[in-house]
C-alpha cells in the first residue's frame, strides 16, 4: 500500500468532515465511508484530465448519493479541477461553488446535478447508453475514438428508490458493460439501521437484472476496490461492486446513524485525525504529499488526452467523412435552417397532433441522425418511432430507437444522462398523464437547462373512453410551473412543426403535448407559433373580446368567433401553444396580441384553469376543467364539460357585461 495514496484517501475524509463542520450543515458520514471507493476510481482507474474537463472521451463520474457532495468537492479540489480551498471553506454558503448538492454547470467537473436519490444512477445509465451508441457509430478498427466508462457511487437510499430498479433493470437488459456502479453498502439511513425498512438481497436482485456482481469485503480499502474495478472492466455486463463500508469511517461516530446528516463536532474531528494518523492539526491543512500524489494522476490524464488527440488527428485523415459527421453530431446548433425547410411545414387536412408529431419527428430524423430516443412501451400510440433507423439493443448498438419498457421514472432521468453526455439529441415519450411519474427528472432537466424533448400525447379529456385515470387535468398547470421548461401544446400540424423547431433550437427542455383526436388545419398557423401566442384569426378594428386557447380548444374558439360575429360582436382568436415563449416576448408584441384596453377575455382549455389568470385578468373568465374527467367518447365528453363554441360564445358575452 502506497503511503501517499492512503494519505489522499484520508485527505478526502478529513476535508469532507471539515467542510461540513465549518458549514454546521451537511453529510460527513458518506464521504468518509466512500473515500476509498472514490480514490480507487479517480486515482487508479478513471480516465480524466482536470485541465480539460470537457474532453469528449473522458470517463464519466456520477455521485448518485448527492447528499455526500463534500466527497465530490474534495475530489475536485485535490485532483486539480481548479476548486480552491476557499470554496471548500464556503461549503453550502450562498454564492459559493460548493452548494449543498452537486450542480452541473455551476462547478467545473460535475457531470450532472444530483440530490434526489435514484436520479444519478439513472443518469449514469443514460451516459452508458450514449457511449455505446456513439462508439458503434464512430469507431473503426484501430480507431476507438469513443471508448470510456461511466462510474457511479450510490447508496442504500438510491437502492430503495423505485427509480433505480427501473434504470438498473434496463441497463442489465441492454448489457451496458461500460457502466460500473459502486454500492456504498454501509447499512445506515437517516432513521437508523437500514434493516428497519430494507432487508432485500441486493446482490441477488442485480444478478437477476443481468449485472455482474462483485463483492468487496472491505470497501474502506482502496486496494480491494481497485482490484474489483479491474475485474469489472473485463465483464460483458454492467457491474455492481458491493462495497461494505462504515459510514463516518475513522471517526468516533463510525457506523452510527448520527454520522449521516450532521457535523461530527470539533472534538470528534480531532479524534478522527488522531485515529487516521493525520499529520496536520490545523483545519483545512493538507500535506504536500497529497498534492504530489494527485499530481501524478493529473499528468497521467494529460497524457491520456494527448494520446486521444493524436488518435483523432489520424482518424480525421483516415475517415474524413466520419470526422465531419462527428463535428455535426457534437454541435448543439442545427445543421440547417428550419425556416427554409418547406417540407417541414407541409400538411394537409385534419390530423391528430400525435400523428403530425410523428411525421415531423421522422422529417427531422432524416436531417438529424443523432436523434436518439423512444417511448415507455407506447410508441405505436404516441407516434415516437423513427422509421428505418433501427432499435438500440444489447445485440445492436446502432439503432436510434430506444425501448424503455414501462419505466417512465427511469426513462426521463436516462434521457438527462444522454443529453449530458453530448453528441446526441435525446427525446422520450409517453401519455401526458404519466408525466407525473417523470416530474422529478423533468425538473432536473430544467435545473440543468438540458434540451431534452418530452413527447406527451393523449393530452386531455379527449382521451375519451380510458376515463379519468388517463385524462390529464392538472398536468399542464403543473409543468408550466416548472421554471425553464417550455410547455408547447399545438393547435394543428403546422404548430406541431413549430413545437419541434422550438425543441431543437432552444437550450431548455421542451414538452410537446399532443392530442389523440383529429384537429383542423388553420390558415395562418405555423412558424408564428414560435412566439408562444399569436393572433390566429382576427376581426376588423379593435376587438370587443379576446378568445384564447391552446391545442384542441382553439377549435371551439374559432367556432365561437363566428357565432359572436353573427351578433355583431368582434372577437379575436389567440392561439397560445406556449405560455413560456409568449412571456419571453417584448411588451410591444404581447400588447399587439392582447391589447391592454381589451378587458373582456375568455381562456379555453380542457384542463385546470390554473395559470390562465395572468392573461384573462380580473374581468375575464375561463372555460376549463374543475373536476376530473369521465369515461366516454370525447365527442360526448367535450359538450358535457362545456367545451363547445356555443358555451364559449356565451361566456364571452357574459364577460363583456362586466
Amino acid at each position: 500500500m502506497s503511503k501517499n495514496e492512503q494519505l489522499v484517501v484520508n485527505a478526502i475524509r478529513i476535508l469532507s468532515a471539515e467542510g461540513v463542520e465549518k458549514a454546521k450543515s451537511g453529510h460527513p458520514g458518506m464521504p468518509m465511508g466512500a473515500a476509498a471507493m472514490a480514490y480507487a476510481v479517480w486515482g487508479k482507474q478513471m480516465k480524466h484530465n482536470p485541465e480539460n474537463p470537457k474532453w469528449p472521451d473522458r470517463d464519466r463520474f456520477v455521485l448518485s448519493s448527492g447528499h455526500g457532495s463534500m466527497l465530490l468537492y474534495s475530489l475536485l479540489h485535490l485532483f486539480g479541477y481548479g476548486l480552491p480551498m476557499e470554496e471548500i471553506q464556503k461549503f453550502r454558503q450562498f454564492g459559493s461553488l460548493t452548494p449543498g448538492h452537486p450542480e452541473h454547470g455551476h462547478t467545473v467537473g460535475i457531470e450532472t446535478t444530483t440530490g434526489p436519490l435514484g436520479q444519478g444512477i439513472a443518469n449514469a445509465v443514460g451516459f452508458a447508453m450514449a457511449e455505446a451508441h456513439l462508439a458503434e457509430k464512430f469507431n473503426r478498427d484501430g480507431f476507438n475514438v469513443v471508448d470510456h466508462y461511466t462510474y457511479t457511487i450510490l447508496g442504500d437510499g438510491c437502492m430503495m428508490e423505485g427509480l433505480s430498479h427501473e434504470a438498473c433493470s434496463l441497463a442489465g437488459t441492454l448489457k451496458l458493460n461500460k457502466l460500473i456502479a459502486l454500492y456504498d453498502d454501509n447499512e445506515i439511513s437517516i432513521e437508523g439501521s437500514t434493516d428497519i425498512a430494507f432487508r432485500e438481497d441486493v446482490p441477488t436482485r442485480f444478478r437477476a437484472y443481468g449485472w455482474n456482481v462483485i463483492d468487496v469485503p472491505n470497501g474502506n480499502c482502496y486496494q480491494q476496490v481497485n482490484a474489483a474495478l479491474r475485474l469489472a472492466k473485463g465483464s460483458d455486463k454492467p457491474s455492481l461492486l458491493v462495497c461494505h463500508t462504515a459510514i463516518g469511517y475513522g471517526s468516533p461516530k463510525a457506523g452510527m446513524a448520527s454520522a449521516h446528516g450532521e457535523p461530527l463536532g470539533e472534538a470528534n474531528i480531532q479524534a478522527t485525525k488522531e485515529a487516521l494518523g493525520w499529520p496536520c492539526m490545523e483545519s483545512f491543512e493538507m500535506p504536500n504529499e497529497v498534492y504530489e500524489q494527485t499530481g501524478i494522476v493529473v499528468e497521467k490524464g494529460k497524457q491520456q488526452e494527448q494520446e486521444w488527440l493524436d488518435l483523432f488527428a489520424n482518424y480525421v485523415e483516415a475517415y474524413p467523412e466520419l470526422a465531419k459527421e462527428w463535428e455535426v453530431w457534437h454541435d448543439e446548433s442545427l445543421p440547417f435552417d428550419p425556416m427554409k425547410e418547406e417540407d417541414l411545414w407541409k400538411f394537409e387536412g385534419k390530423a391528430a397532433t400525435r400523428n403530425s408529431c410523428g411525421e415531423v419527428l421522422n422529417r427531422l430524423a432524416a436531417k438529424l441522425p443523432n436523434l436518439f430516443g423512444g417511448s415507455a412501451d407506447l410508441a405505436p400510440s404516441n407516434k415516437s418511432y423513427m422509421k428505418g433507423l433501427g432499435d438500440f439493443s444489447a445485440e445492436d448498438r446502432s439503432g436510434s430507437n430506444l425501448h424503455f419498457g414501462v419505466r417512465e421514472h427511469a426513462m426521463a432521468a436516462i434521457c438527462n444522462g444522454i443529453a449530458l453526455h453530448g453528441g446526441l439529441r435525446a427525446y422520450c415519450a409517453t401519455f401526458f398523464v404519466f408525466s407525473d411519474y417523470m416530474k422529478n427528472a423533468m425538473r432536473m432537466s430544467s435545473i440543468m437547462d438540458l434540451p431534452v424533448t418530452y413527447i406527451l400525447s393523449h393530452d386531455s379529456i379527449g382521451v375519451g373512453e380510458d376515463g379519468p385515470t388517463h385524462q390529464p387535468v392538472e398536468q399542464l398547470a403543473g409543468l408550466r410551473a416548472i421554471p425553464g421548461l417550455i410547455v408547447f401544446r399545438p393547435a394543428d400540424s403546422r404548430e406541431m412543426a413549430a413545437g419541434w423547431v422550438c425543441a431543437m433550437t432552444e437550450k431548455h427542455p421542451t414538452a410537446l403535448v399532443t392530442t389523440r383526436q383529429d384537429l383542423p388545419l388553420y390558415e395562418g398557423s405555423g412558424a408564428n407559433a414560435l412566439k408562444g401566442g399569436y393572433v390566429l384569426s382576427d376581426c376588423e378594428g379593435t376587438p370587443d373580446v379576446l378568445l384564447m386557447a391552446s391545442g384542441s380548444e382553439v377549435e371551439q374558439c374559432m367556432g365561437a368567433q363566428e357565432l359572436l360575429k353573427q351578433d355583431g360582436i368582434k372577437a379575436r382568436v389567440v392561439s397560445m401553444p406556449s405560455f413560456e415563449l409568449f412571456d419571453a416576448q417584448d411588451e410591444a408584441y404581447k400588447n399587439s396580441v392582447m391589447p391592454n384596453e381589451v378587458r373582456a377575455r375568455v381562456a379555453v382549455e380542457a384542463a385546470s384553469s390554473f395559470g390562465w389568470g395572468k392573461y384573462v385578468g380580473l374581468d375575464g373568465a375561463t372555460v376549463a376543467m374543475e373536476t376530473f374527467g369521465a369515461s366516454g367518447p370525447y365527442k360526448l365528453l367535450f359538450p358535457h364539460f362545456g367545451f363547445t363554441s356555443e358555451n364559449v360564445a356565451a361566456k364571452a358575452k357574459s364577460v363583456m357585461k362586466k
